[in-house]
């Protein structure tokens, strides 16, 4: 199969462990800088160039866009549709999996388990926000946010309003989100792919850190799930569409509770941690997906 893997940096540990898969199952696999590429259409002839030459021969496309290109990325994904070529994530998906407001009404509308999470008009008072997830602690987090930026912890009452005040003053789309105290800034790291679980890592934060990402010095160990955690990363995936995606649960008193999705997991992270070969995992995936 000739394979195309959209990745502004080919030295990434994730997108060289999927080349290596590619090339061990003896496909050809070119990686490509999204931004390099240039949209062109006309009555029924999408194409795509990429350094002046138009790409062709293209059997599957794994995208690995960064949130700073999302919507051009989104663009490059919907032509590859339109040209007929698989792509293991969707223009849809993506859009979906990039929004976290949207993210969350989608589980919401499939009756998944989130955190009490409330997007107000800014202009609204904090004291009324504050009340609708039951009040301090609680967490903000800014929309555009990635990988533990622009979420915060606002500890009472007080400090939230505050918080809520300057978000507000500067415009910032944020949401206000229950803080679930008994998750002890731990949390799960769930690798779904095609439906199924492949590998799954608990994080927890440094010392001091209610945030659990690793390269903000978090630590990581295996996780054995419940049934029930399985169950509901499967579905969250399901719910943005997305065939490949890194999914973070919250253990609370009332069960798994979903914090996100993301739509191109790191794979350095819980290959290391679980020793489970993600990139075969999603190089098989292509294979099948193209039989």
């Amino acid at each position: 199969m000739n394979i195309v893997i959209l990745s502004q940096n080919p030295d990434l540990y994730s997108t060289n462990a999927i080349v290596q898969a590619a090339i061990k199952r003896k496909h050809n696999v070119r990686v490509i800088n999204p931004i390099g590429c240039d949209i062109f259409m006309e009555q029924g002839n999408p194409e795509i160039f990429y350094r002046r030459q138009k790409l062709t021969h293209i059997d599957a496309v794994i995208p690995r866009i960064g949130s700073s290109i999302t919507y051009y990325g989104i663009a490059l994904i919907r032509q590859f549709e339109l040209m007929g070529i698989f792509t293991t994530t969707s223009s849809l998906a993506l859009t979906q999996s990039r929004d976290k407001l949207q993210s969350l009404q989608l589980f919401t509308s499939h009756n998944l388990p989130i955190p009490k999470t409330a997007f107000t008009n800014p202009y609204r008072s904090p004291e009324e926000t504050i009340r609708l997830v039951g009040g301090a602690p609680l967490i903000i987090k800014v929309l555009e946010g990635t990988q533990g930026i622009g979420v915060v912890l606002a500890e009472n009452n007080h400090t939230a309003e505050a918080m809520l005040d300057a978000f507000n003053g500067l415009q910032t789309k944020i949401i206000t989100q229950q803080y679930i105290e008994e998750s002890k800034g731990e949390d799960l790291r769930i690798i779904v792919i095609n439906n199924k679980v492949i590998s799954a890592m608990k994080r927890k934060g440094k010392k001091g850190d209610f945030r659990s990402n690793l390269h903000r010095g978090g630590t990581s160990e295996v996780a054995i799930l419940t049934p029930k955690e399985k169950e509901i990363a499967i579905e969250a995936a399901k719910a943005l569409n997305l065939k490949i995606a890194g999914v973070d649960l919250l253990q609370s008193h009332n069960g798994p509770l979903i914090l996100e999705v993301n739509s191109s997991p790191g794979l350095e992270g819980i290959e290391t941690t679980t020793k489970t070969d993600i990139a075969k995992a999603i190089i098989k995936f292509v294979e099948n997906s193209n039989l």
